[in-house]
């Protein structure tokens, strides 16, 4: 059977003042949920137990996929410091250019202190253009979107238990007062067989047609922080 090609986004005109790369997040398809499929090297992880950098393909409600996203990290701290280790994440459009960088700095497993710098989203040649701070909660997962002036935007609020069996899990994107919610990041169910032997999992993205761009782009880099915070596991952590 030959490979399957994947369907690729065509290039979508840049509005006026849109970072470069970033004019896919203005398109209709993303009025709906924002499909994430993220892919890594399943066998090494499942067979011999010890991770690999991360990869991730990033599709619009169409299945069209829009960006391709690789993590940088080194092997020791992967092994060593598994879910809360820092890392670089590279994400890059259909032609191969780089249109954002994720960073994130190492974190400790329980953080007491009341704001914790998470992510910082980068436009080229290194302009940020957003920042995840996670909030002190003693019992929810709560994160601030910054903008670029570190100006605090949206809040994301996770569930009381973040249970991964059986069900999908939620994290509401809201207003600054938490009074509505305007989009969600949902780690979604994939079934028994997938969910215990694979790293493959589906993520669902949704958020207004008229935010801003570079917000949208800050909340696609909460997906991946989500992702390495609560659902990343190999065996040797379990």
């Amino acid at each position: 059977m030959p490979p399957q090609v994947p369907m690729l986004m065509p290039v979508p005109e840049r509005p006026l003042g849109c970072p470069p790369g970033l004019e896919y997040l203005t398109q209709k398809q993303f009025s709906k949920p924002l499909s994430r499929d993220y892919k890594c090297s399943l066998s090494l992880t499942v067979l011999m137990g010890w991770e690999t950098n991360n990869q991730y393909v990033v599709k619009n409600s169409l299945g069209q996929q829009v960006f391709f996203a690789a993590e940088e990290s080194d092997f020791c701290t992967r092994m060593v410091c598994g879910p809360v280790r820092s890392f670089l994440l590279h994400i890059q459009d259909n032609m191969g250019q780089e249109v954002m960088t994720l960073s994130r700095p190492l974190k400790c497993g329980s953080c007491l202190l009341p704001h914790i710098f998470q992510l910082e989203v980068q436009s080229p040649p290194g302009n940020p253009i957003g920042y995840v701070i996670q909030s002190w909660h003693p019992f929810l997962p709560k994160f601030t979107i910054q903008n670029e002036r570190k100006e605090p935007v949206l809040k994301i609020v996770g569930p009381f238990c973040d249970c991964k069996c059986c069900s999908d899990v939620n994290f509401e994107v809201m207003s600054l007062d938490e009074s509505s919610v305007i989009g969600r990041i949902s780690k979604q169910w994939t079934g028994f067989e997938a969910e215990a032997l694979t790293d493959a999992d589906n993520f669902g993205l949704q958020f207004p047609m008229d935010l801003d761009v570079k917000i949208k782009a800050v909340i696609l880099g909460a997906c991946f922080l989500m992702d390495f915070m609560y659902f990343e596991h190999t065996q040797k952590q379990e």
